[in-house]
């Protein structure tokens, strides 16, 4: 399998951001933060103009697949981070373990879930109810397993200031794109991939964002490439079992194979745009959002890598 573009991009605004900082400083003339909290804006109205109304009434009727996946991505990846958090002691160790629950705490992705489902002849319209809902629910579920959290790694959180910005980011514009799908879906559809390459840019520009930060802070001066393969090695372990639990879990309630490998596909994956998204409203301007988002860029490459070949095999062998 090729490495994902999108993927090389995330190594290349990191690399931008430790040899050319310029632009992200703090001191830079460049409005970046404004530029992306607009930028962010514009995403979410964007998918409220692609989301189909339609599909979603039709994704209600498989309603235990639904709860599964939604079960799985907000309550069972989180809970397997919290189980480790007796054994965490230590400042570094408390850190990398919040951007652990951050990554577990995230709503699913939209595009590559529903791709790769597609790819796999999976369950397609439950895949597009999913990974739909998921995001709109992260909005006010994430935020409540990591506010707990930070009100220990911080003096105070301002928990009503977090959900003022996610509402004006986020559900404001949401709610703006869903009024103009009347009158401006079809410009959406028609347009769908400059609108996700418009998506990716700014995720880019956030990443760069929050790594200068990072790295003028230091952020990562105390961690050693040990760290950062064991950090590897804790996701990829973290993806496979839950990818081996909700198999197991949509076995048993008997699912068919359309509807696991939607479950599967769904359950596992990560949402890399509200990761970015969040982050900002999350830890604000703190200079660990860089160490934060670490493990969900890692999270991000292995789903699509690992995800796309899974798929290509049982799209083959269903052809057979």
């Amino acid at each position: 399998m090729k490495l994902d573009k999108f993927v090389i991009a995330i190594i290349v605004s990191i690399l931008l951001a430790y040899f050319f900082p310029q632009p992200g400083s703090s001191q830079s003339p460049i409005p970046l933060d404004t530029i992306s909290s607009l930028g962010v804006s514009l995403i979410f109205l964007f998918y409220g103009l692609k989301l189909s109304t339609a599909e979603l009434v039709r994704g209600l009727r498989n309603w235990k697949l639904h709860v599964l996946v939604q079960g799985t991505t907000f309550v069972i990846f989180p809970i397997l981070v919290l189980l480790v958090y007796p054994f965490i002691h230590g400042e570094k160790q408390q850190t990398i373990w919040l951007s652990f629950l951050f990554l577990a705490a995230l709503p699913s992705t939209v595009s590559s879930s529903v791709v790769m489902v597609s790819m796999a002849r999976g369950n397609v319209p439950a895949a597009i109810f999913n990974a739909s809902i998921s995001g709109i629910i992260g909005i006010a579920v994430t935020p409540l397993w990591i506010a707990p959290f930070l009100s220990q790694q911080q003096a105070s959180v301002d928990t009503a200031g977090i959900y003022l910005s996610l509402l004006l980011d986020i559900v404001l514009p949401l709610a703006i794109g869903l009024s103009l799908r009347r009158w401006l879906s079809e410009f959406a559809r028609r347009n769908s991939k400059k609108l996700s390459l418009f998506d990716k840019t700014i995720i880019l520009l956030i990443i760069y964002k929050s790594f200068v930060h990072s790295f003028e802070e230091q952020v990562f001066s105390s961690m050693e490439w040990l760290d950062i393969g064991v950090i590897s090695a804790l996701v990829v372990a973290l993806f496979y079992l839950v990818y081996g639990l909700t198999g197991w879990l949509a076995r048993r309630m008997g699912f068919d194979t359309a509807d696991r490998i939607a479950t599967q596909f769904c359950g596992t994956k990560k949402s890399l745009v509200h990761g970015t998204v969040f982050s900002n409203a999350l830890f604000g301007q703190s200079s660990a959002v860089g160490l934060m988002l670490l493990p969900l860029m890692v999270f991000h490459a292995l789903q699509i890598l690992i995800i796309s070949i899974i798929a290509t095999k049982l799209g083959q062998r269903t052809t057979d």
